[in-house]
């Protein structure tokens, strides 16, 4: 039987899961890497020394926990963050460590960029989509800007699990679904957009060519193949962004279905059949790693981050588990105590890099527990402010289909149904963005003729979790003073931005 590698390169470390043709997990391996912040809102991972090393350990390891050999693997998807620059120069080596996604420095280019393409207005007309600092486009002027010399040699922009396509392959590719995230893609026509890149004056030929998420892109080079173990000629596919890759691995192949993922960042991912734009630029419209659909795409950039940072700030030594234990015996609602989770700033509903976190309405009778369960109460109410949007907008959302580390905790999974008053289902298998590559590999490679036949003979829903009414009841009574602290501290939050920038 055919087997199929699916490797994410995320922001906390590179996985690799390993699968039959009909959609069993033999194996997963996970290999971990930290995030460098040398300054206030940078965020940077080196793609050679992180990256590329941790991918050749997972795909050694995820062999070996399968027993079996790179010659079972008939094919290999890949997917990861989303939006990080990966600069390389003429030689092919990298030029600088890489600014990913949650990197929050380029205010300034966003900025500059949304005035060259002609405001909010020509951001929608030529892009789909608002420009904000996750994205790549940015990063790359704001290289122009503040390394010059740096900037001079570049001859290669790459997104991070495109840098890995390279390691393996030696081939410069991308796909439509991480492609859309970078501010310099036409989401309508599924391709590059020379309208963009010419008003930015970034040369085309920086970019790789770009194909649909389960389109083959190369083979194992005989040198990846010697240090990863996976037969040379190996078929290496598209894949997809980690958010369109997570959607396939969790099978939201058709409209009405919507992936809930409560990763190091959350999104709300709902499939669409069209190319429908937001006009108020409120949320994301992607393509999806299915060829001919696309995506609204709404995204919390500190969800679990927020629960990882206070671990590591608050709770040093405890489990994720001993610290939703003691959240669990704090009061629904924390009698008002909240938490806005803007640790990295905000993309979806305020595009601000500059919000910041904020605990607000604490009293003498707010315990550790208290802190630990408003944590997860903000974050849940960020999901709840997509929901909104999606509602809003009329974007259908039949059933919700929970992922991510998060939606493991019992816990939070109950509490993210009865905040926002939606049934959120599991599936049989949550690998997340990794299996989503490894069936697109299926499908690239035949086993499947498309990616919603793929999803249906692998994908199904078990066990779930229904909203509590007493419990929705409380925390709509908080909801709407969780949604009136953004807007009465924006300004502030911009005056500390303004400060801190000044002090480095």
């Amino acid at each position: 039987m055919a087997l199929f590698l699916g490797i994410d390169t995320g922001t906390s470390g590179t996985k690799a899961v390993l699968i039959d043709e009909n959609g069993t997990l033999l194996a997963s391996d996970l290999h971990e890497y930290a995030l460098s912040t040398p300054r206030p809102q940078w965020a940077e991972q080196h793609p050679d020394t992180d990256w590329w090393q941790a991918a050749i350990q997972a795909i050694q390891g995820v062999l070996a926990k399968a027993g079996k050999r790179g010659e079972d693997v008939a094919g290999v998807g890949l997917t990861g963050q989303m939006h990080g620059s990966v600069f390389l120069d003429k030689n092919d080596q990298v030029l600088r460590p890489a600014l990913l996604w949650c990197d929050a420095r380029t205010g300034a280019e966003c900025a500059e960029i949304t005035k060259l393409l002609g405001g909010t207005q020509g951001c929608y007309e030529i892009l789909g989509q608002p420009v904000f600092t996750s994205f790549t486009a940015p990063k790359i002027l704001w290289l122009r800007k503040n390394e010059p010399k740096v900037y001079e040699k570049v001859a290669h922009v790459l997104l991070p699990k495109d840098y890995i396509r390279f390691k393996l392959t030696g081939e410069f590719a991308a796909e439509v679904s991480d492609a859309s995230g970078t501010s310099l893609f036409d989401v309508r026509k599924r391709t590059w957009s020379k309208t963009a890149l010419d008003k930015l004056s970034i040369p085309t030929e920086w970019l790789p060519r770009v194909v649909e998420s389960p389109e083959q892109t190369g083979v194992i080079s005989a040198a990846a193949a010697a240090l990863t173990g996976l037969k040379a000629g190996t078929p290496v596919v598209g894949g997809g962004g980690d958010q369109a890759a997570g959607a396939v691995g969790c099978g939201v192949v058709s409209s009405g279905q919507v992936v809930s993922s409560l990763g190091t960042s959350g999104v709300v991912f709902a499939h669409s059949d069209t190319a429908a734009i937001d006009p108020q630029m409120r949320v994301q419209t992607f393509c999806h790693a299915v060829p001919g659909a696309w995506a609204q795409m709404g995204c919390v950039i500190s969800a679990g981050g927020s629960l990882r940072w206070y671990r590591d700030t608050f709770a040093q030594g405890m489990s994720y588990d001993a610290i939703t234990q003691g959240a669990a015996t704090a009061p629904a609602g924390c009698e008002g105590l909240l938490y806005l989770p803007y640790l990295a700033g905000e993309r979806n509903p305020h595009f601000d890099p500059d919000a910041r976190g904020v605990f607000f309405g604490a009293t003498l009778r707010s315990t550790k527990d208290w802190f630990a369960r408003a944590v997860l109460e903000g974050v849940s109410y960020a999901f709840k402010d997509l929901f909104t949007l999606f509602s809003e907008m009329d974007v259908p959302v039949s059933e919700i289909r929970a992922s991510g580390g998060g939606a493991k905790s019992a816990f939070w999974l109950q509490m993210m149904a009865d905040v926002i008053e939606k049934k959120h289902v599991l599936l049989n298998i949550d690998e997340g963005p990794a299996l989503g590559a490894a069936l697109l590999a299926a499908v690239g490679c035949g086993a499947y003729a498309s990616v919603p036949e793929a999803c249906a003979a692998t994908v199904s829903i078990r066990a779930g979790a229904k909203p509590d009414t007493l419990q929705s009841k409380t925390y709509s009574r908080y909801y709407p003073t969780y949604r009136a602290l953004y807007p009465a501290l924006s300004t502030a939050f911009k005056t500390v931005a303004e400060a801190t920038q000044e002090s480095h």
